[in-house]
């Protein structure tokens, strides 16, 4: 496969310059010169094979032989809401997330959060997304919102109708296996009392991945894993 490279500009065949920090990485690290062959994609769901022509520092001029279509992606929406972890914890289940096909990401503000997310907090996890929608083939991002208080973010209209919410307990069911819905992980300590009786009470369903307790970011990529395999 060949290398592959982000921009938000639309795309048509043709001549096309590739500018900013995907332009250095093509030329001054990946150290592709003319007549190499890479791959464009910009989130619309299509891939643009090239070739370079150019490559300055700033700058990276290729020709577009054609717009391709190369879905990836889950034949459902698939909404993880999470209270984020301390440090690189966070970038790692934004990555992983992002190749597990998950549709939409919400940081998740709980009372017992140990991390509260600052509005700039999309657009740094919005560069992670690229990075591994690069690696994985995604050729459509996966949407990251801004934080969201977890009164606010259960009371939504606008989610799938499977809504789940992580909690600890053997009592409780494991997770299902459905095809579209949204899961809420929440913050190291888990949810309290209160707020799981607001999910139950707008029509969310408590959910258990087993007898051990899992960090924060494990359990979210676990649950999206299982959710994912619907679509096998």
């Amino acid at each position: 496969m060949a290398e592959r490279f982000y921009t938000p500009d639309p795309l048509n065949p043709g001549e096309y310059v590739l500018t900013g920090a995907e332009a250095h990485h093509l030329a001054a690290v990946r150290r592709l010169g003319p007549g190499d062959r890479v791959t464009l994609f910009n989130g619309d769901g299509n891939e643009y094979p090239a070739e370079v022509l150019a490559a300055a520092k700033k700058s990276v001029t290729l020709t577009i032989f054609a717009t391709q279509p190369a879905d990836r992606e889950l034949p459902f929406p698939l909404i993880v809401a999470s209270a984020l972890p301390k440090g690189d914890r966070a970038d790692f289940l934004v990555e992983k997330l992002t190749e597990l096909g998950v549709t939409r990401f919400v940081p998740l503000v709980a009372a017992r959060s140990v991390v509260v997310p600052k509005e700039a907090a999309a657009e740094k996890f919005n560069r992670f997304v690229i990075e591994a929608s690069k690696q994985c083939g995604r050729n459509r991002l996966m949407t990251v919102e801004s934080p969201q208080k977890w009164k606010t973010f259960v009371a939504r209209d606008d989610l799938p109708q499977a809504r789940l919410v992580l909690h600890t307990g053997t009592e409780l069911p494991h997770m299902p296996q459905c095809a579209g819905a949204a899961v809420a992980v929440g913050p190291e300590g888990g949810f309290t009392v209160e707020e799981l009786e607001l999910a139950t009470a707008t029509g969310w369903t408590a959910i258990s991945l087993g007898p051990r307790v899992l960090r924060v970011e494990t359990a979210a990529v676990v649950a999206a894993t299982i959710l994912g395999a619907a679509s096998a």
